[in-house]
C-alpha cells in the first residue's frame, strides 16, 4: 500500500484536535526562532516531532515519513546543488576579481541616496531576463550588499530591495520555472498569468520603488564617508587588476540563463572562465584559486602584498563551498519538517473544512493566499504547494466563476514571493547566507514580496465595489456545466 492510499484509510482528526500540532509548531517556530534567537535548525526539528507524534498517533508509520523525507530531498537535489554552485561562483568571482570589479563601479557610479532604488530595478532587470531569483542576488545581490558594505548605508534595506527585485522576475518572467508550473498547476495560460499578475506587480513596484526613494533620502553623505569609498577604490584598484574582461562571467549567466540553458551548466562554465581569468589578469596562484572555491576567498590568496582596513576584508573575504553548508543542512531539516507535516494530514483537514464556509470572491482569495503561505511554510516545495493549493480550491474557484488565472496568481503571491520571508524556508536560507543579512531583518524592506500580498487580497474584497477590476470571472455556463468556451484557458501545456 502506498503512504497516499495509507493516508486516505487513516482515521482523520477534527479540527479542532488539528489546530493543536499547528499552534504548537508555529510557537517552536515563531518563539524559537523569531524571539528567543534559537538555532533555526534545532527549533524545526523540534516542530518536526511535533508532528511525527501526532502523525504516528493517527496511524501514520515512522518508515513512510522517512521515505517522503528521502522523496523530498531527491525532488530537491538541483536546488540543493545550485545552492553550492552560488558559494563556488561567489569565490570564483571574488579570487577573479569579478565582483570586485561590479563594486569598484558601483561606488564610483552610484549616490548613496540612490543605491536601494537601483539595487530594486537592477535585480529585478536581471532576474526577468534570467527568470531566477537565486541567480540575481547571488551574483548581483552580493555586489550591491558589497557595495552597501562599504558606503555604510543599512544593509537590511539593500537586502530588501535585492530581494524584493529578484522575485519581481522570479513573479513575471516567462523563464521562471515557478511562474510555469503556478500557471499549468492552476490550468491558466502562461501569458495571461503573466498578464493578469501585473494587477498586483504594477502596485508592489511602485510602492517598493517610494518606500526605496524615501529611505534613500534619509541617507546622510559625509565627508567621512566619502574619504571611506574613494579609500575602498583606491584598495581595490591595488589589489586586483580590474580589466573589463572580468564582466564575461556574470554575461555568461545572463545570456546561458536568457537561452534556457541548465543552470548548473551555466554556473559551472562561468565559475571555470573566472578561475581562468583570475590566473591570468591577477596572477593567483593555483593552489589558491582551487581553495577559492572550496573554502572562500581570502584576501592573502593574491600576490600584491597591500594592507588592508578590516572592513575590506570581511567585504571580500566569503564564498567558496564551505560557506554554503549550514544552509545545505538546514534543507534536510526542513525536509523532515515538511515529511512530518504531511504526513499528520493536517493541513488538508483543516483546509478542507474552511472551503466548506467560502461565500465570497474576497473570502475565497484571501483564505487561498493564507493557505498558501502557510503550506509553502510548511513543506518549502513550491511545487508541491501548487498542486495542493489546486486540488483544495480548484473547484470552488470554478464554482463561484472565477477563472484560473486568479487561482494562479493567488499561488504567486503567497507562495513564490512569501517563502523568502521566513527563515526556516529553504528560499528564505539561500537569501540570508547568500546576503548575509537575516531574513527578520530584511523582512520590512521587502516590500514588493508583502505586497503583492496585500494587493492581491485588496482587489478580491473590493471587487464587488469595483466592478471586478483586477478579478477575472468565468461566462455562467463554463462555471456550472464546465462546458468550452471562448473564455476558458487555453493552456500551452495541453
Amino acid at each position: 500500500m502506498s503512504e497516499h492510499t495509507e493516508q486516505q484509510h487513516r482515521p482523520q482528526p477534527g479540527i479542532g484536535i488539528a489546530l493543536i500540532p499547528v499552534f504548537l509548531a508555529v510557537a517552536i517556530l515563531v518563539g524559537g526562532i523569531g524571539i528567543l534567537q534559537y538555532p533555526a535548525e534545532l527549533m524545526l526539528v523540534f516542530a518536526a516531532v511535533v508532528f511525527v507524534i501526532f502523525a504516528v498517533i493517527y496511524g501514520a508509520k515512522w518508515d513512510n515519513i522517512i521515505l517522503e523525507m528521502g522523496e523530498k530531498i531527491k525532488r530537491a537535489l538541483p536546488a540543493i546543488l545550485i545552492l553550492l554552485s552560488i558559494g563556488i561562483i561567489i569565490g570564483s568571482w571574488m579570487i577573479s576579481g569579478t565582483i570586485p570589479l561590479m563594486v569598484y563601479y558601483g561606488l564610483q557610479l552610484i549616490n548613496p541616496a540612490h543605491l536601494f532604488v537601483l539595487a530594486f530595478i537592477v535585480t529585478a532587470i536581471t532576474s526577468t531576463f534570467t527568470g531566477t531569483s537565486w541567480g540575481s542576488a547571488g551574483t548581483i545581490g552580493v555586489a550591491l550588499i558589497s557595495i552597501a558594505q562599504t558606503m555604510d548605508v543599512s544593509l537590511a534595506i539593500t537586502a530588501g530591495a535585492v530581494v524584493s527585485g529578484a522575485y519581481f522576475g522570479d513573479k513575471l518572467s516567462p523563464l521562471s520555472d515557478t511562474t510555469n508550473m503556478s500557471a499549468i498547476a492552476a490550468g491558466s495560460d502562461l501569458y495571461e498569468h503573466i498578464r493578469h499578475m501585473l494587477y498586483t506587480a504594477v502596485p508592489s513596484s511602485i510602492l517598493a520603488l517610494i518606500v526605496f526613494w524615501i529611505a534613500g533620502t534619509t541617507i546622510p553623505t559625509s565627508s567621512g564617508q566619502i574619504a571611506e569609498v574613494e579609500s575602498m577604490t583606491a584598495s581595490l584598484e591595488n589589489l586586483f587588476s580590474l580589466n573589463p574582461l572580468l564582466l564575461i562571467p556574470p554575461l555568461i549567466v545572463l545570456i546561458g540563463s536568457i537561452m534556457k540553458k541548465p543552470p548548473l551548466i551555466i554556473l559551472f562554465v562561468s565559475s571555470l572562465t573566472a578561475l581562468l581569468l583570475a590566473w591570468i589578469l591577477q596572477g593567483a596562484a593555483f593552489s589558491n584559486i582551487f581553495a577559492s572555491v572550496v573554502s572562500g576567498f581570502t584576501t592573502d590568496m593574491l600576490p600584491e602584498n597591500v594592507e588592508l582596513s578590516e572592513d575590506l576584508s570581511s567585504l571580500l573575504n566569503r564564498g567558496g563551498l564551505y560557506s554554503m553548508y549550514n544552509a545545505t543542512f538546514f534543507i534536510f531539516c526542513a525536509f523532515f519538517f515538511a515529511s512530518a507535516l504531511e504526513a499528520s494530514n493536517v493541513l488538508r483537514v483543516l483546509l478542507e473544512g474552511i472551503i466548506q464556509k467560502l461565500r465570497s470572491t474576497g473570502s475565497i482569495v484571501f483564505t487561498t493566499l493564507v493557505s498558501g503561505f502557510v503550506v509553502i511554510n510548511g513543506t518549502s516545495n513550491a511545487l508541491v504547494t501548487y498542486f495542493l493549493i489546486k486540488d483544495i480550491y480548484g473547484d470552488v474557484f470554478r464554482k463561484h466563476r472565477l477563472h484560473p488565472v486568479n487561482l494562479s496568481r493567488s499561488m504567486e503571491d503567497s507562495v513564490t514571493i512569501t517563502e523568502v520571508l521566513m527563515p526556516w524556508t529553504v528560499s528564505g536560507v539561500f537569501m540570508a547566507t547568500t546576503l548575509g543579512v537575516g531574513n527578520f531583518e530584511f523582512l520590512p524592506w521587502a516590500v514588493f514580496n508583502w505586497g503583492g500580498f496585500i494587493f492581491s487580497a485588496l482587489l478580491a474584497f473590493l471587487a464587488p465595489w469595483t466592478n471586478n477590476f483586477g478579478i477575472r470571472t468565468l461566462p455562467e455556463a463554463s462555471a456550472q456545466y464546465g462546458d468550452p468556451s471562448e473564455e476558458e484557458p487555453k493552456s500551452l501545456y495541453k
